[in-house]
């Protein structure tokens, strides 16, 4: 009988994580392992090669789904030379597409599951300049932003994990669309989240985006009290400011928190809401005529309105 493994141990001799294992397995047929009498995956020795050829190709910067069926000459081929030729069934990377914003969060996750920090930074420069901006925001980091959230909330990934890719990912966006940032004359736009707010990816993913958008951006910080908040807005005299709502706050004093807020800000300056939980409060943001941004790609429109000298519209 042949050498068998089962997953766990298949995980630590390839350095993937036993979720990503599955995942290959299942959407993309990277290996098929044989079942014992108890329905326990078992893996050949010549399954653990293709993965790990597989891993490795992955962090050389080719997508799972196109490799996923390569022979072992060819995955040997591509480690051995990763600039060599073509990908294996790859008809062009000419454009990007929406698998491709697809396998680079595969692709992500799985980095993230191992504390790969130079394969997420990879990973995000990959998409930088195979998504062009602002694609690599809507298409990949913010659903890869979504999806980490999810896992955590499942208890698939830890704090941890979380911090970890939230950090990676403020760095590099940190500097996106450096150029924009430093045209005084640009609208500007300040952003925090609100006391108990400790999620701050969404509210540094919207500066980005804005910042790609023509805009100047100032990021306050996470959980920052609404009379801090309006003091340096007081200070900055911005024409927008912007809160990111992740999770579900008391909903008592959040309102109390945003009706205070609009009455501490200047008239002139337009107060946008957005994240995922944001959709709980749009009583409130009706209320104090605040401008609920569901998703990223309304942003743009609501921010050119504002631009041209009207209050954005998002949705209701």
């Amino acid at each position: 009988m042949r050498p068998v493994r089962t997953i766990k141990l298949v995980a630590r001799e390839t350095g993937l994580s036993v979720h990503a294992i599955r995942v290959w397995e299942k959407r993309y047929g990277a290996v098929t392992p044989i079942r014992a009498d108890n329905n326990r995956r078992l893996y050949s020795e010549e399954d653990v090669e293709r993965l790990r050829l597989l891993h490795e190709a992955t962090l050389a910067g080719h997508s799972i789904s196109q490799i996923a069926r390569a022979s072992l000459g060819e995955l040997q081929q591509l480690v051995r030379d990763p600039g060599s030729g073509r990908t294996p069934g790859k008809s062009s990377r000419a454009e990007a597409t929406a698998e491709t914003a697809t396998q680079l969060i595969d692709d992500a996750i799985v980095a993230v599951e191992s504390f790969d920090g130079r394969a997420i930074v990879r990973l995000l420069d990959r998409g930088a300049v195979e998504l062009g901006s602002p694609a690599v925001l809507q298409k990949f980091i913010a659903p890869l932003a979504e999806r980490v959230g999810s896992l955590w909330r499942a208890g698939d990934l830890s704090v941890a994990h979380e911090h970890f890719v939230t950090n990676h990912i403020s760095e590099f966006l940190a500097t996106f669309a450096r150029p924009y940032s430093e045209d005084m004359s640009a609208p500007h736009l300040v952003l925090a989240t609100p006391s108990g707010e400790l999620h701050e990816l969404g509210a540094v993913i919207v500066a980005a985006a804005a910042r790609s958008h023509g805009w100047r951006t100032t990021y306050l910080g996470a959980a920052l009290p609404v009379e801090e908040f309006a003091g340096a807005v007081g200070n900055l005299q911005p024409l927008a400011v912007g809160l990111s709502i992740v999770i579900p706050l008391e909903g008592r004093l959040l309102r109390r928190d945003l009706r205070k807020l609009r009455q501490l800000l200047p008239k002139t300056c337009v107060l946008l809401v957005g994240g995922r939980a944001a959709a709980e409060y749009q009583d409130v943001f009706e209320e104090i005529g605040a401008v609920y941004v569901a998703r990223l790609e309304d942003l743009y429109p609501v921010l050119d309105k504002l631009q041209r000298g009207g209050r954005g519209k998002g949705k209701k």
